[in-house]
């Protein structure tokens, strides 16, 4: 598996994100909640800046920067996809397993569908059952209109075909408690990339 670093296409996917979706208008009502004081304290190259509501496997509402605070490994999948999906879930638990057991749960997971039309939190649900995911992993849901700047900040291309499968980037992507990205590891397989993991260990050591 390939890593490489992930600011700089991140970074320039993240500034044309937000100049898509989080334009004056929103700034100035997120202010009038309170939502952009705890933006602006965010650094610049955290993917947590664009704003995006989300909808976990439980029927939970969440807001994308809600996953703030602790190391997230973050990818994106879609339910009805049998080849490289499955192994983009098996390859993130095998890693999960090889941490220490007190490192796990300091360690935040969140599976992004890009098929939010047809994978609704119960087909989340449905797949997390079926892939006996640990009980503290996230698979979310975000509006349709939300999908492309997710995947824009991730860098992640997918691509809808006529059959309804989607052609996309299978990888795994590390992000500080602050939303920075550190690390990417395509997935080609269910065994984690060794480089990888001693990756996401330094990223739980720094915050200790």
């Amino acid at each position: 598996m390939n890593i490489r670093p992930a600011l700089p296409p991140l970074g320039l996917a993240l500034c044309l994100a937000l100049g898509l979706y989080a334009g004056p208008a929103a700034a100035q009502a997120a202010s009038a909640n309170g939502a952009a004081a705890a933006v602006h304290e965010l650094a610049g190259e955290s993917v947590y800046h664009l704003q995006a509501g989300l909808v976990d496997q439980h029927g939970q509402p969440l807001q994308w920067a809600d996953l703030r605070g602790r190391p997230q490994l973050v990818s994106m999948f879609y339910a009805n996809c049998h080849l490289m999906c499955p192994l983009i879930l098996e390859n993130a638990k095998a890693l999960q397993k090889q941490l220490p057991e007190a490192e796990r749960g300091r360690l935040g997971v969140a599976m992004i569908t890009l098929d939010p039309a047809r994978d609704t939190p119960e087909a989340m649900a449905e797949v997390a059952r079926s892939h006996r995911s640990p009980a503290d992993w996230r698979y979310l849901v975000p509006a349709n209109d939300d999908v492309r700047a997710l995947a824009s900040v991730l860098d992640v291309r997918y691509r809808f075909r006529e059959d309804g499968s989607i052609n996309h980037t299978s990888v795994l992507v590390l992000l500080d408690a602050e939303g920075r990205p550190l690390a990417r590891s395509e997935v080609k397989g269910a065994a984690p990339d060794p480089a990888f993991l001693a990756q996401v260990r330094a990223a739980l050591a720094a915050v200790d």
